[in-house]
C-alpha cells in the first residue's frame, strides 16, 4: 500500500479491503491525471511553462514541446506537436499548425489553443473521432507568438494598441515579406522564428487567431491597387470553402453582423476588409505552400477570464473541423522509375498560376488542398520528362485522408 494511507478499517473482510484499496488507488490515479488540469484563466509565462512541462511528462508519447525561437526580451516561443509520432514527420502524414497571440493584446487565441491542446490529449484513446484525427496528422500549436506584448497588455481592455506590438514596437502581422511589394522594416526575432518554422516543416494548413472582430478572413491581404479591393488568389475557391466551413460551424460567426460589422456569411477576403502589407497569411500561402486563415474570434480584444469558457465552447467544434480539412484534396509522392523520391518537383494544377509553384519536399511528397472536382496535375522536375495527369478529387474528409496520387517520372533522354 502507498505510504501514509491505511490499509482499511480493521473490521473489513479481506475482499472488502481489496475493493477499498482499489478505490483509493483509482482516486490517486485520477488526482494525478488532473493535477495539472487546465483552468480557464490567462496563463502568463510561468504558468504556461508549468502546464507545458506537465503536458510533456504526462503525454510523452503523444506530445513534443519545443521552442521555435525567442522574443526580443528572450522569452521562448513554445510550440507543441501532437501526433502518434510527435517528434518526426512521417510520409503521407500532413502537418497542420495554429498560432495565437500574434498581437499581444489579443490573447484569446493563446487560451483557446491551450484548451485545444488539452482537449486533444485527454480525448485521445477515449473519443473515436479525436483518436482518428490525431492519428492521421501532426498538429503543431504555438499559443503565443508575441509573449512580450502579452505581458504588457491589460486584461479587460477591448480596444486600443497597448501591448499590441512586440518589444521593438513592431506589429508582427506587418513584418513578413510581402508578395505585392517590399516590407520596409527589418525582420523581428519573432517573425524570423516563425519563418524558419514554416520552412522546417511541410505545413499544409494553418490558422492565426486574433481578437477585435468575429470573422474568418482569407488571402490575399494585399493587392497591387493600393486600396481595399478583393484580392483573389489562385486557390480562392479553397479559401472560401475553408472560411465558410469554420463560420458555419461556429455558434455565431455565420450571422455576419457581430461587433457592429457586416460580413456576408461571416467571412471576408482580407484585402477587401482592409488591405495590409507584410501579413503572415499571405507569406504562408506564397512562400510556405500553406493555406492559412485569419480567425477573429472575439469583439473584445482582451476579454476577461470569466468569458473564456464561453469562447472555448463557441470555437471547439469549428477548430477541430478546420484542422480536419488538412485532408481536403490531393496528396502523394513524385518518384523516379526506381521508386526514389524526387525533391523540388513542381506540382501545378492546370488553370491555377501560383506566384511561386508548389514543390515536393525532400521525401518527394506533395499536398494540394482542393475542393472536389476534376483537375489536371502538371508535374515537372529537372532531368525528367514532364507529365500531365487528370485526377478526380472526392470528398474523403471523413476518411481522415486526402485522395492519394503517386506520380512516376521518366528520366529525360
Amino acid at each position: 500500500m502507498l505510504a501514509g494511507f491505511p490499509s482499511g478499517p480493521a473490521f473489513m473482510t479481506v475482499r472488502a479491503k481489496a475493493h477499498w484499496m482499489y478505490a483509493v488507488c483509482f482516486i490517486l490515479f485520477m488526482l494525478h491525471q488532473y493535477s495539472y488540469a487546465l483552468d480557464f484563466k490567462y496563463h502568463h509565462m510561468t504558468s504556461l511553462e508549468a502546464y507545458l512541462q506537465d503536458l510533456q511528462t504526462n503525454y510523452s508519447t503523444l506530445t513534443y514541446v519545443y521552442s521555435i525561437g525567442e522574443s526580443v526580451e528572450g522569452r521562448n516561443l513554445w510550440a507543441v506537436a501532437i501526433g502518434e509520432t510527435p517528434r518526426e514527420h512521417r510520409v503521407g502524414i500532413p502537418e497542420v499548425k495554429c498560432i495565437g497571440n500574434i498581437h499581444g493584446n489579443e490573447p484569446i487565441g493563446r487560451e483557446i489553443l491551450l484548451h485545444l491542446i488539452d482537449h486533444l490529449v485527454t480525448s485521445y484513446g477515449r473519443d473515436k473521432n479525436i483518436t482518428r484525427l490525431v492519428g492521421s496528422m501532426r498538429i503543431h500549436i504555438l499559443p503565443s507568438m508575441n509573449p512580450d506584448g502579452f505581458e504588457k497588455a491589460s486584461a479587460g481592455k477591448c480596444t486600443g494598441i497597448h501591448g499590441r506590438y512586440n518589444s521593438n514596437k513592431m506589429d508582427l502581422n506587418r513584418n513578413f515579406p510581402d508578395p505585392f511589394g517590399r516590407t520596409d522594416s527589418s525582420l523581428e526575432p519573432e517573425t524570423e522564428a516563425v519563418m524558419r518554422w514554416i520552412h522546417s516543416e511541410s505545413f499544409v494548413l494553418s490558422a492565426s487567431i486574433h481578437g477585435g472582430a468575429i470573422v474568418a478572413a482569407y488571402p490575399y491581404d494585399n493587392n497591387n491597387l493600393g486600396s481595399n479591393n478583393y484580392s483573389r488568389s489562385p486557390d480562392d475557391d479553397v479559401f472560401r470553402y475553408l472560411a465558410k466551413m469554420f463560420s458555419f460551424h461556429h455558434k455565431s460567426m455565420y450571422k455576419g453582423n457581430l461587433c457592429k460589422m457586416k460580413f456576408l456569411n461571416g467571412v471576408t477576403n482580407g484585402a477587401k476588409w482592409y488591405r495590409i502589407s507584410g501579413g503572415m497569411q499571405d507569406y504562408n500561402y506564397v512562400w510556405g505552400q500553406c493555406f492559412e486563415l485569419t480567425l477573429e474570434l472575439s469583439c473584445c480584444k482582451y476579454p476577461t477570464a470569466a468569458q473564456l469558457p464561453h469562447f472555448w465552447e463557441q470555437n471547439k467544434v469549428p477548430l477541430i473541423l478546420f484542422i480536419q480539412q488538412v485532408h481536403l484534396g490531393l496528396k502523394g509522392r513524385v518518384l523516379d522509375d526506381k521508386g526514389n523520391p524526387i525533391s523540388k518537383a513542381t506540382v501545378n494544377i492546370f488553370g491555377r498560376s501560383n506566384l511561386i509553384p508548389f514543390q515536393t519536399n525532400s521525401l518527394g511528397e506533395y499536398y494540394r488542398l482542393l475542393v472536389p472536382g476534376e483537375y489536371v496535375l502538371e508535374v515537372e522536375a529537372e532531368g525528367f520528362d514532364p507529365m500531365n495527369k487528370t485526377v478526380d478529387v472526392f470528398d474523403t474528409i471523413n476518411q481522415y485522408t486526402a485522395v492519394v496520387y503517386d506520380i512516376v517520372l521518366q528520366k529525360s533522354k
